[in-house]
């Protein structure tokens, strides 16, 4: 809370051990400690999360809090004067491009799937690696588990060459990728006084290099930017050096203590990140066991998949009368499905970034691994966690096993770190590979 209030601050830490509430207290001292204080900007990365920090005491005078694409699509409008208009079809116009591009070539690359054109395109945006000579140099894809070969990449570019031509036919000048890109550009020239002396970003790990770069630009001389971020929950996967993020650290606060999870919560997400498919180069934090104790997660093998959403439905209502209880599934398919079950008595809520305010007390939460980032709940709840399920069959036909597997078992980690203290894990076959074995003493096993 009190660390410099002047240059660049890294502060990493494991889950639960209070980065957002940290991020959150010096937000507010710096919005308004005398001599030191000025217009603060405390920063997440989607909107859900902007409605819990305001919920968690993040209100203060000088005090400004929104997730990253609100600040950027304010600050370009003020550059231009007018609102700007973000391409909400981009999946639509690369599919387009892409078969245009396959129409001209034999390269084996093009007939991967859109999903991995898609994400290609968000690393090169993301990264800031959108020249036609740097992507095709060679530069390295950093996060990337597959290489590219150099004709595959000319492939790749022609597809991102193309949809941005039948985005420009569209009349629209930026997607929701490369706004960062476009707010660095102008920052780098515009002389005029900035809006915030203070920059505060909150899961920062799931930022992207651009977004990061243009914040570094977006204070001002004497001013100050805190990253707080936890890298075992990095979801975008990238390891970049500080100085390449535009950040000048010397040192770096680390909080080892979960104050969230209990003891064995705690050990199930550590042998998690110890498995080879979640090991490269970010930087981990090495948690100190929590105090607290707890019942071990509950695996519950279930006679069909079928039976899984209705069975997590029914444990979410048993608890629910007296307990925060969140059920998280991995894609917004499965919602519709699990909330047939939900008892209408208790209340429950979707967790999506329209949420206008956060809801207290017992209830029923649900929603994607990746929706309840930075949240925290009693219990929570996990059905299909089969192997054939996890990865995600479209991931590892985008990306390979191997990428897939890494970039998977980041999402099943943040999910599994919402538990205070109870978690339960349905499946009905063989538990997936992001796990450990189901036989291990990290489980107490049922079977229904």
């Amino acid at each position: 809370m009190y660390l410099a209030a002047n240059g660049h601050l890294v502060v990493l830490g494991t889950a639960g051990s209070g980065k957002t509430t940290m991020a959150v207290r010096r937000a507010r001292h710096l919005a308004g400690a005398p001599g030191i204080g000025g217009p603060t900007l405390l920063l997440t990365f989607n909107r859900a999360l902007v409605t819990y920090l305001k919920s968690s005491g993040a209100r203060a005078p000088g005090l400004t809090v929104e997730s990253y694409h609100k600040f950027a699509l304010g600050y370009l409008s003020s550059v231009t004067g007018q609102p700007v208009q973000v391409c909400k079809i981009k999946d639509v116009l690369v599919e387009k491009a892409l078969t245009e591009v396959r129409a001209t070539t034999q390269r084996a690359v093009a007939t991967r799937p859109l999903e991995f054109f898609l994400d290609e395109l968000h690393w090169m945006t993301g990264h800031g690696v959108t020249a036609e000579a740097t992507y095709l140099s060679g530069v390295p894809r950093i996060g990337r588990g597959r290489p590219l070969a150099p004709a595959d990449r000319a492939v790749v570019y022609e597809v991102y060459r193309r949809y941005l031509a039948l985005r420009t036919a569209a009349g629209l000048s930026l997607d929701w990728d490369d706004a960062a890109s476009q707010v660095l550009s102008h920052l780098q020239s515009d002389t005029r006084p900035r809006m915030y002396r203070h920059i505060v970003i909150d899961e920062g790990q799931d930022f992207t290099p651009e977004m990061i770069r243009s914040l570094a630009a977006a204070i001002p001389e004497g001013g100050s930017l805190t990253f707080f971020g936890d890298y075992a929950q990095q979801i975008y996967g990238s390891r970049m050096s500080w100085r390449s993020l535009g950040l000048s650290v010397t040192g770096k606060v680390e909080f080892e203590q979960n104050y969230r999870n209990s003891r064995q919560v705690a050990r199930l997400a550590q042998a998690m990140s110890e498995m080879p498919h979640f090991h490269d180069e970010v930087d981990l934090v090495s948690p100190r066991t929590p105090t607290a104790d707890g019942p071990l997660p509950t695996l519950v093998t279930l006679p069909s998949k079928a039976e899984q959403l209705a069975q997590a439905a029914a444990y979410a209502n048993g608890l629910a009368a007296d307990r925060r209880v969140a059920v998280l599934m991995r894609t917004r398919a499965q919602e519709a499905v699990l909330k047939r079950y939900l008892d209408p008595r208790h209340r429950h809520y979707r967790i999506h970034r329209d949420l206008t305010s956060w809801p207290q007390g017992p209830g029923i939460f649900y929603g994607t691994y990746s929706a309840a980032k930075g949240l925290e709940f009693d219990s929570v709840i996990l059905p299909l966690c089969d192997a054939d399920e996890l990865p995600k069959p479209s991931e590892i036909a985008a990306h390979g096993l191997e990428e897939a597997m890494a970039r998977e078992a980041r999402q099943l980690y943040v999910a599994i770190t919402r538990a205070r203290s109870e978690l339960i894990i349905l499946r009905s076959g063989q538990l997936t590979t992001l796990l450990p074995d189901a036989m291990s003493d990290l489980f107490h096993s049922l079977s229904s």
